[in-house]
């Protein structure tokens, strides 16, 4: 979903990231308030003047985004919902939630506090604008007010749609799960809806471009509902996995007798004896038996080429920490979260100090199939 983000700030302890997809969207959305919107509205103003306005209201509309997401992560927590951040990107803002929700009602207040704030950003707006009119102040500021009005309404109504994981999505399924009391039902109604959703804004996307020539809309809209379409089914099969791998420890996962490395090995024979053997990118560091850290692909290629013979492995490798290790008794979602969140597919199995095994996200991946085979069959 994202290319890379970093952290601009936190809000009430949460993380609020933007991603690098969202300058070009940032771009696009003032250019065409500048050059198509606010000229109708402003027909004196300059051209600078414009793109001004228009960089203040595409701010003013990821402000409200940000809000609107801020709300759903604040009623996610008061649910005991822990809440790894809040991104900006390409198609707006998520908030990313650990986990579901722990009843329906719980769900519906989750996904039902967006919209709420939206439509409360929207009327403000609208209470804006006539103390604008009343005070007789510059035309420019109820313009870019009243654009931030309709987008929000614009904003609810299709969040509305009830297409998971839209907002409606969600609180379509939060009504099946009350109804059926079956989460994993519920999420696959509302997800093969949302699929559906998502295809027809991929038809309507080609039928803008072919038959109105509209490039930039017919595109637009086709990613949206390819963005709408992959969302969906990830959206349910992180249920199947988290369903699926929730209360299995890691030691049931680990392999027993993993590949290691001593410390003293030149970085030249780690890459041509170990690396280049066993492919793998990660590899824990032994000492005398006992456990140093690990040492990754990814240290090696940050050592220049000139420095491999002369360096160890030790040189390069990194401690054991939460980022690179694991309790055996663990849950093995909490393994695949840490895994995701640092973006490795292994992880050390350490007990009390002592390295019991290798915990690989193939053999995971590999279990979560079967088992959802053997379930869904």
């Amino acid at each position: 979903m994202f290319t890379q983000r970093f952290e601009l700030f936190r809000a009430f302890g949460i993380p609020i990231r933007i991603d690098l997809s969202w300058f070009l969207i940032a771009f696009l959305i003032t250019w065409s308030l500048a050059e198509n919107v606010f000229p109708d509205s402003l027909p004196s103003a300059t051209s600078s003047t414009l793109w001004i306005l228009g960089g203040v209201a595409t701010i003013g509309l990821f402000a409200s985004i940000l809000l609107h997401e801020l709300a759903h992560a604040l009623i996610a927590r008061r649910h005991q919902l822990a809440i790894r951040g809040i991104t900006l990107f390409i198609f707006g803002g998520v908030a990313e939630l650990e986990g579901e929700p722990p009843d329906a009602g719980a769900e519906f207040r989750v996904a039902i506090a967006g919209p709420i704030a939206s439509v409360l950003i929207g009327i403000a707006c609208i209470g804006l604008t006539l103390v604008i009119d009343l005070l007789q102040l510059p035309a420019a500021a109820g313009v870019v007010i009243a654009f931030l009005a309709s987008i929000n309404f614009v904003l609810v109504v299709f969040n509305m749609i009830p297409a998971f994981p839209l907002d409606g999505g969600r609180v379509l399924r939060s009504a099946l799960w009350n109804w059926k009391k079956d989460l994993r039902w519920a999420t696959r109604v509302t997800s093969r809806i949302g699929s559906g959703f998502g295809m027809l804004l991929i038809v309507l996307g080609i039928w803008q471009f072919v038959a109105r020539h509209d490039l930039i809309g017919g595109l637009w809209t086709f990613l949206i509902g390819m963005f709408l379409r992959n969302a969906a089914h990830m959206s349910y099969q992180q249920l199947l996995m988290r369903r699926a791998l929730e209360g299995e420890p890691v030691s049931r996962f680990m392999h027993g007798d993993p590949v290691t490395v001593p410390r003293a090995l030149s970085v030249a024979d780690l890459v041509e004896q170990y690396v280049y053997r066993h492919h793998y990118k990660f590899f824990p560091v032994v000492d005398d038996g006992r456990l140093v850290g690990c040492v990754t692909t990814r240290s090696v290629k940050e050592l220049p080429r000139s420095e491999w013979q002369r360096q160890s492995v030790g040189s390069i490798t990194e401690e054991c920490s939460p980022s690179n290790s694991i309790d055996p008794s663990a849950d093995a979602m909490e393994a695949l979260a840490r895994m995701s969140r640092e973006g490795i597919s292994r992880l050390m199995v350490v007990e009390s100090g002592r390295l019991v095994g290798i915990l690989a996200l193939k053999d995971m991946l590999g279990f979560l199939a079967l088992k959802v085979e053997m379930e869904e069959g």
